[in-house]
């Protein structure tokens, strides 16, 4: 028995010794915001890391993605996933755009890109998918349907820190890309988030639009709202890069280890993408499916009994919540892959210092709840 609570994730921090020097320049400083020395340092190392052209800093992700909206001034509808955290369809009410909610992918539950054609209206002007648990969408097959309507996308790649695909780092598909650095994610900057800009123009209005629509000292362009990244998270950010491919080698190895452990327990999936060349192993869900003998619901109450923090991400659907449940696209006929999904799945704990012991304690757990 695990007298110690282990909850789905921990935050990975650096040594506070070596973050002491980072405050004390900030103090020298005396600048904390409105892009100091560390946030400038910070953009270009990010950039460099994850292989993209422009970054630009952001105090979280919720609002890089409202801003994302605002930046290719997306209105009318746009087509989206039930499947994910909240935030993903709230940036479109904030904005006053409908979310048109289509079906997930029953392997990756990624959205399917085979239902996007037919929701697709006069009105629609984007489609927000997301790189669901760090796995990459079917980026190329987005991106034609795009072509072929003229609409943008913008990728929710709050899970996809250090993703590649087939051709190089997922976060230069689509217009934009939002990237999460909350306490909860691979990679965090206690709060943080960025978008991923292709060009330098679209990188220059987006930090125009985080910092109230000002161009320079007179002169305000658009209708902006105070999204800046901080010194302090700037600075802890570019600390956390020089641990990052540490901590994702840890996560791999429990990733590994869950993956072997449960290959041979029947009713047990672990859901896996599909053309990561180097994934984050930001998450590691598992689906219980029809023949595992009892209910997801059932294994996370036993799996508490034991002081194991699963979650159940994601349940419910975001197209079940009050705000979102009366759009036609909400109706649970029109997304039976996602309720199932959501009815079945299961995220195990995963984080840098976890212990192998408790690795081995959920899998016996797992396993004895199907014997």
């Amino acid at each position: 028995m695990n007298n110690e609570k282990t909850y789905v994730t921990k935050p990975y921090l650096p040594p506070l010794e070596e973050f002491i020097p980072y405050l004390e320049k900030v103090w020298q400083s005396g600048q904390l915001t409105n892009g100091g020395p560390f946030h400038k340092q910070f953009e270009l190392a990010l950039a460099e890391y994850l292989e993209v052209p422009h970054v630009a800093l952001f105090t979280n992700a919720t609002i890089a993605l409202v801003t994302a909206l605002q930046a290719l001034r997306i209105t009318g509808e746009v087509i989206t996933t039930p499947y994910s955290f909240v935030a993903t369809a709230h940036s479109l009410l904030w904005n006053g755009i409908k979310p048109v909610f289509v079906d997930i992918d029953p392997v990756t539950l990624n959205m399917d890109p085979a239902k996007i054609e037919a929701a697709i209206t006069p009105q629609t002007t984007a489609i927000l998918p997301v790189h669901c648990y760090g796995h990459p969408c079917d980026v190329e097959a987005i991106e034609k349907i795009a072509d072929m309507y003229n609409l943008r996308v913008i990728y929710d790649a709050a899970h996809a820190f250090g993703v590649q695909c087939h051709c190089g780092s997922v976060l230069n598909h689509g217009d934009l890309s939002i990237l999460s650095f909350h306490a909860t994610k691979v990679f965090n900057t206690f709060e943080g988030g960025a978008i991923i800009c292709r060009d330098l123009k679209s990188k220059e209005r987006i930090d125009f639009l985080k910092n109230f629509g000002y161009a320079n000292e007179t002169a305000v362009v658009a209708t902006g709202i105070n999204g800046k990244m901080s010194e302090f998270n700037a600075a802890l950010g570019l600390l956390q890069l020089k641990h990052i491919d540490g901590a994702l080698a840890k996560r791999q190895e429990i990733d590994a280890l869950y993956r072997q452990s449960l290959a041979n327990v029947p009713g047990v999936r672990c859901v896996s993408g599909r053309d990561e060349l180097r994934a984050n192993y930001a998450y590691f869900p598992i689906l219980l499916e029809e023949n595992y003998p009892i209910g997801r619901d059932e294994l996370y109450n036993l799996l508490l009994e034991h002081n194991i923090h699963a979650r159940r991400y994601f349940y419910p659907l975001i197209s079940e919540f009050s705000m979102y449940r009366g759009l036609p696209s909400a109706s649970p006929s029109n997304l039976p892959r996602a309720h199932f999904a959501s009815s079945r799945i299961l995220c195990l704990p995963i984080y840098p210092d976890l212990s192998l012991d408790i690795v081995a304690q959920v899998v016996e757990v797992i396993r004895g709840a199907g014997r």
